[in-house]
């Protein structure tokens, strides 16, 4: 009842039947109530988004497992200073982590939510080394910053090692096998000889066979099909080789190889050898056959894969039993009966040793697939970490030509599509990226990861049509989920409507605490508002969540640069300097700092860095000819307002800088016509009574105009 009722719960589980697992497993638990199936029913709990109900079931217990499970739950309530002292006790530094990689890698979670960053990178690294397969863990050691190179992580050596890992178990396995094939076909009678082999082949692939992810469940069922029936042979339950006429079943394998010889030899019920003995001819004949029949129905199904080995146990076969039927002559005499042990014991031998040549091939041939499996993998997740660890580095032109390195299939998934548009993001190149997030939401719409930026993407694009339609698909997907949100308060963010897209990012931050990027939006709507003082709490809530987070670095400078507490944002801007240290507008933004400071050599500086680094942003030559003209280098000043004319010709505070560096050269009359094209061009209205007083003040003397603009 027990076996049958944890099968039907991980059935349940298998087909995402939650509530029925739920309910079969507390009937389990009440009938059998083990420390096994309590850890089924926190599982089934767990999968049935009741993690509070884990908890309580799990609460005291010190199996590995249950302490893992208890983990996940407090993790899942939030308790995580309950889940550490669970996974790490404080009073047993000695005890190991439950779980083994998993339990470190959700210990580097943890702390990694509490802040401590170096300890989260050391459980990373562990469950890393652990199990190089666990993905997971390398793809935190990349947000954090932290990561080796993914030729270091998956290297050679790591396939060396999970193919000596496998290769040893292969052997283990096959050396198992080669001693229980020896015993038991030394202790067979004869006349069972040449279906052992074959028996054995058949025995071994039902073996006990263990559940991933659930150890009290095994499967110890063997299948044996005869000439009439099917019968089951239990492994735990040994029953005598029958030689009545009715049928013929093979003897099962026995875990225990002295039980099984006295089974097979001397424990047979003497009534049974009497019957055996009184046959007649014929129905020896009969039995003859039907086993040559058996054998070849149930143990040459094989044979289109393995020709040798089937036309060899089809010529033993054949063999041997003609030596038995000519054993009997027309008066019923056997004329062979010297011979017969050493004929059978000649081809059971025969047969055992083809049957283990034939079964160390199979392993070596499954070894060396199993080999390049393993170093395909690799190759796939090395390509994959290097591309993700460039990108969490922002070194984005190299991440790019690493992903082109990808199979086509493996390219064209969202996955990797929306790292490629993430890049491009991150380069400023918003038409490019654009492309990529639209390709990934085409090939993986349900997807919703990434879905945020594409947003920001439409959103700097200017598209709102686009962005109201992308907002209303990810809605009608997922409400629930906090991209949706960022993508409907961009939406409204666009259309100058702060409050309202304020409102659908604190929706967003409500669905999920520890989405920073939906803090940092909150901060910027708060800036635009120009509610400093809440501005500042959601970019730190930001920065607490994902302390690498640059824009809430960014946010904050932004904030102190409007406050005029150039220092705090001379920090803060170099802070997200430091993290993405080839952002174009970070060192603009930087060297604006710089220059409210009055180092002015070191803002020119950065200012250089910053066009080098973009070409296309109009920014920093702007802020470079203020600076120039506050260095009276009016000449480099024009001459650099000349080539942003090139890349932005219709920026009206551009032609307003003209018009005040001809002012100070003398030449009015252009100064006048620079002016005339900034107001012609819309500008701001805070930007339009400056532009008109800096032009009626034209033939006024510098003085009276040194702080208009």
């Amino acid at each position: 009842m027990e076996t049958l009722m944890v099968d039907r719960v991980h059935s349940s589980l298998r087909l995402f039947l939650h509530r029925n697992a739920v309910f079969l497993c507390e009937r389990l638990c009440a009938q059998f109530p083990s420390e096994t199936n309590v850890q089924l029913l926190a599982t089934c709990y767990l999968h049935n988004n009741q993690p509070y109900a884990a908890y309580h079931i799990l609460k005291g217990k010190k199996l590995p497992e249950s302490r893992y499970l208890f983990a996940m739950s407090c993790f899942r309530m939030n308790l995580l200073r309950e889940a550490e002292d669970t996974l790490c006790p404080v009073n047993e530094p000695n005890i190991e982590v439950p779980n083994g990689a998993t339990g470190h890698y959700l210990l580097g979670v943890i702390y990694r939510c509490t802040g401590r960053m170096s300890a989260a990178a050391e459980q990373f690294t562990q469950a890393l080394t652990l199990d190089p397969l666990l993905w997971a863990a390398y793809e935190e050691l990349c947000i954090l910053g932290v990561a080796e190179d993914a030729d270091e992580c998956f290297s050679e050596a790591i396939a060396l090692r999970l193919q000596q890992e496998h290769t040893s178990t292969s052997t283990l396995e096959k050396s198992n096998f080669a001693n229980e094939n020896r015993i038991l076909s030394s202790s067979l009678p004869s006349s069972l000889g040449d279906i052992v082999p074959k028996q054995m082949k058949q025995l071994h692939v039902n073996n006990t066979a263990e559940l991933p992810g659930y150890p009290h469940v095994r499967a110890t069922a063997l299948h044996v099909q005869n000439s009439t029936t099917s019968n089951v042979a239990q492994f735990d339950t040994p029953s005598p080789v029958s030689t009545q006429t009715s049928s013929i079943v093979p003897p099962p394998l026995f875990r225990n190889a002295h039980a099984y010889q006295n089974t097979i030899s001397g424990d047979t019920p003497a009534k049974q050898k009497a019957n055996g003995a009184n046959q007649p001819l014929r129905r020896k004949h009969l039995d003859e056959a039907r086993l040559k029949k058996v054998s070849g129905r149930l143990f040459n199904q094989s044979s289109e894969s393995m020709p040798r080995r089937s036309a060899r146990l089809s010529r033993d076969t054949t063999i041997n039993s003609n030596s038995n039927i000519s054993q009997f002559g027309g008066n019923g005499t056997d004329h062979s009966s010297d011979n017969m042990p050493a004929t059978s014991s000649s081809v059971s031998s025969t047969d055992g040793r083809f049957f283990e040549q034939d079964k160390a091939e199979r392993i070596l041939s499954q070894d060396s697939k199993v080999a390049v499996g393993i170093r395909e993998l690799l190759g796939l997740l090395r390509t994959l970490g290097e591309g993700f660890r460039l990108s969490c580095l922002f070194k984005c032109q190299e991440a790019l030509e690493v992903y082109r390195k990808l199979p086509e299939p493996q390219f064209n998934t969202g996955w990797v599509l929306c790292q490629v548009g993430k890049a491009y993001f991150e380069l400023v190149d918003y038409l490019e990226a654009d492309r990529y997030f639209e390709l990934a939401h085409r090939l993986s719409p349900c997807t919703l990861d990434g879905m945020d930026i594409y947003s920001t993407v439409l959103y700097h694009l200017n598209a709102e049509m686009r962005l109201s339609y992308l907002a209303q698909e990810l809605i009608s997907i997922d409400r629930l989920s906090p991209q949706a949100w960022c993508a409907v308060g961009n939406c409204f963010a666009l259309r100058k409507d702060h409050e309202t897209a304020l409102k659908n990012f604190q929706r967003a931050v409500q669905l999920d605490s520890r989405f920073a990027y939906a803090h940092t939006l909150c901060g910027h709507e708060y800036s635009a508002l120009e509610d400093y003082e809440n501005s500042l709490k959601s970019y730190r809530c930001a920065l607490q969540i994902d302390e690498r987070h640059y824009n809430a670095w960014y946010g904050l400078g932004v904030v102190y640069l409007r406050q005029e507490k150039f220092e705090f944002a001379e920090h803060h801007f170099r802070r997200a300097f430091q993290i993405n240290p080839r952002s174009s507008v970070l060192m603009c933004y930087l060297g604006m700092a710089l220059h409210s400071l009055k180092m002015d050599e070191d803002a020119l500086e950065m200012m250089e860095k910053a066009i080098a680094a973009d070409k296309k942003n109009p920014l920093p030559k702007y802020q470079k000819a203020l600076i120039l003209l506050g260095l009276q280098k009016y000449t480099e000043a024009l001459e650099e307002l000349e080539r942003l004319k090139e890349i932005a010709p219709h920026e009206s505070s551009m032609y307003a800088l003209m018009g005040k560096i001809y002012k100070q050269l003398n030449i009015l009359d252009k100064a006048v016509f620079c002016f005339g094209i900034a107001l012609d061009l819309k500008p701001p209205a805070a930007d339009l009574a400056i532009i008109k007083s800096a032009m009626e003040k034209v033939h006024l003397p510098d003085e009276l105009m040194e702080d208009d603009l």
